[in-house]
């Protein structure tokens, strides 16, 4: 069996048992911080709680040189491989700035270089072989020297900063970027060959619920594929069983509808996200002429980490998800803990007024 100590790591598998599996991770120790379940050893075996723990997987690229989590599957019973996260390098992108913290360095300037890893997974562009899917380090190199010649700052360490956190903010599919800033040119009074200061940046990352609902066309299949196209851009965490729902408002006579909610976790902002599931309604054919009318689908933004929002685009919580059984039930099949408003989903369900028609699939 494997120890503690080696690189092979306890891998659960449909049979219940506990096997090896070597991964080419370089760290070296089963926790929680490398992406694995913790396992215990008595008598010198294996032993584990079903399920296994979910330990609280940091970003992707969270660490240079570590493993990056990927999604856990509950319904699949089973961990899904870690692996190191793929990297683009971009050395020695250089331009005149005026930083620094004597008067005559932002007076007449000189030469920055900026060496920048950006931690991306480019499965899809490498399948696809196209530029939309990955990085355009062509992109990355201009905005490099932009935040070069902007300012000026005094210190190169701000400069370092801006530069990682404007790179994050443009992709956000970089989950981790690194940024070393050289300044050869630097005002000391001894021989030197270089200064330079390196700093490491990660992307936020958010956990939301979306509400997904349709009444046209084969309303099953549109929901598969709406959290299928989710799936390309977020991480979905969990998703709940499916209802078979009456409509609640808009014009008579609709067909029912099927619901369903998922729980995610994204890079995305709040209206990013928002963004975004407009556009995959958009794919869907959807349309907004009547309010509450039969809909192919229909993706609601229920709640976004603890944000709260009131803005003509968007109000976090959603402001009438309190009281709508066929997003409540589902979300508390999914989730017997969860809460909004500082009320259990469960109880908010029960009294919900349309709860009872409420069929679970």
């Amino acid at each position: 069996m494997p120890s503690t100590t080696g690189r092979c790591w306890p891998t659960w598998r449909p049979s219940r048992r506990w096997a090896t599996r070597c991964w080419s991770a370089p760290a070296a120790s089963v926790s929680s911080a490398n992406c694995w379940p913790t396992a215990r050893t008595r008598a010198n075996r294996w032993a584990a709680t079903w399920p296994p723990p979910r330990p609280p997987c940091s970003p992707p690229g969270t660490t240079p040189g570590r493993c990056a989590c990927t999604m856990w599957r509950p319904a699949a019973t089973r961990w899904k491989s870690c692996r190191p996260m793929d990297r683009i390098s971009i050395q020695g992108i250089s331009a005149t700035g005026y930083h620094g913290v004597f008067d005559h360095e932002k007076r007449e300037g000189q030469e920055f270089r900026i060496d920048v890893v950006l931690h991306v997974d480019i499965t899809r562009a490498a399948l696809s072989d196209d530029v939309a899917d990955t990085v355009d380090y062509g992109a990355v190199s201009q905005l490099v020297v932009d935040q070069i010649q902007a300012g000026p700052w005094d210190l190169i360490e701000k400069l370092g900063a801006q530069i990682a956190e404007a790179i994050l903010a443009a992709w956000r599919s970089v989950a981790t970027v690194e940024v070393m800033v050289h300044k050869p040119q630097a005002p000391i009074p001894v021989p030197f060959s270089d200064v330079s200061i390196s700093l490491t940046r990660q992307q936020s990352v958010h956990t939301a619920i979306i509400a997904l609902g349709a009444n046209l066309g084969d309303s099953a299949a549109t929901l598969r594929s709406a959290i299928a196209e989710l799936r390309e851009h977020l991480e979905v965490l969990r998703t709940s069983p499916v209802a078979l729902t009456k409509p609640v408002g808009g014009p008579p006579e609709q067909p029912d509808y099927t619901n369903q909610v998922i729980e995610v976790r994204t890079t995305l902002g709040p209206y990013e996200l928002l963004e975004l599931c407009q556009s995959i309604e958009a794919n869907h054919e959807r349309t907004r002429e009547v309010r509450w009318e039969a809909r192919t689908l229909d993706l609601d933004l229920i709640t976004f980490d603890q944000l709260r929002l009131d803005e003509e685009l968007l109000t976090l919580p959603h402001p009438r998800a309190h009281t709508r059984g066929f997003v409540l039930a589902p979300w508390s099949w999914m989730d017997a803990d969860a809460v909004l408003n500082g009320q259990l989903v469960s109880r908010l369900a029960a009294e919900a007024a349309d709860t009872a028609d409420i069929i679970r699939l």
